[in-house]
């Protein structure tokens, strides 16, 4: 069985990541209510207290279950739930010779289920979210790989991920139903990732970018 990230609060100047509980209900169900429209290719729940609760338990269960760490995004200035992320789908590799990992640290592990918003959306939020939980990721955890997916029609996402520097990896195909039933109910895949000795140069673009 996968080994359950340790929870933790990852701090920036102007986003705190904390980990996701049932006390977010409400600033989620607030996150949820403006334009929806960026939600087309991704879950998100319905701006109401029962679909706001059923989200963030699924996200509880995966944590227990070993697959992901779930946050809320927090804007510090205002102090108020913006959306949500988190690291999913932890990957242990065994040896060369078939042994299975014993290690508590994942050799890669993704970033995603990310939405912000509409208020949010096209600040500051995403880039120091992204910095905050890629160097927890490498600097921290001490994976070799990051990696990302989203639809490959969402251009948004997929500017955003190139953003970050992560690489273009390609298109797996019809790998999970499609949110919003086209593409006869599937979706195509783009998977980015970013490797270990990547790192430093992606961080610095980063770092700059909040600056600017």
């Amino acid at each position: 069985m996968p080994h359950p990230l340790t929870p933790v609060t990852l701090r920036g100047n102007r986003v705190r990541l904390e980990p996701l509980s049932l006390d977010h209900v409400e600033g989620l169900r607030l996150a949820t209510k403006d334009s929806r429209e960026s939600f087309r290719y991704t879950w998100v729940p319905e701006p109401n207290e029962a679909d706001v609760a059923r989200y963030i338990e699924s996200a509880l269960s995966a944590h227990t279950a070993g697959t992901a760490l779930p946050f809320a995004t927090i804007r510090t200035d205002t102090e108020a739930v913006v959306g949500s992320t988190r690291f999913m789908s932890a990957e242990y590799w065994s040896s060369p010779d078939g042994k299975p990992s014993d290690s508590v640290r994942p050799n890669a592990i993704e970033i995603g289920s990310t939405w912000l918003g509409a208020s949010a959306q096209r600040t500051f939020v995403n880039t120091e979210a992204k910095l905050l939980m890629m160097s927890y990721a490498f600097e921290q955890l001490d994976v070799d790989r990051l990696f990302f997916k989203t639809d490959a029609r969402n251009a948004a996402s997929r500017a955003n991920i190139e953003r970050v520097g992560a690489k273009f990896e390609g298109i797996l195909r019809h790998n999970m139903y499609s949110s919003d039933g086209a593409n006869n109910g599937y979706r195509d895949s783009a998977y980015y990732s970013l490797l270990h000795d990547e790192w430093p140069a992606a961080k610095e673009s980063l770092l700059a970018r909040l600056r600017d």
